[in-house]
């Protein structure tokens, strides 16, 4: 094996061994899920609240 692919795979196999591996999210995707649309949901209060008392053009 050439030099260059030795060292091309000695940086290659960690990041195929990670891969491989496979673990939990670190966070609740139904926690992210909720946690935007809270927000969302907050901001559309405000714009229907800041524009409440408008005519419409």
């Amino acid at each position: 094996m050439t030099p260059f692919l030795s060292t091309l795979a000695a940086l290659v196999a960690p990041a195929l061994a990670a891969a491989e591996e496979h673990s939990e999210a670190a966070v609740n995707p139904w926690i992210v899920g909720g946690g935007a649309l809270l927000i969302l949901l907050v901001l559309l209060a405000g714009v229907v609240g800041f524009g409440g008392g408008r005519e419409h053009s």
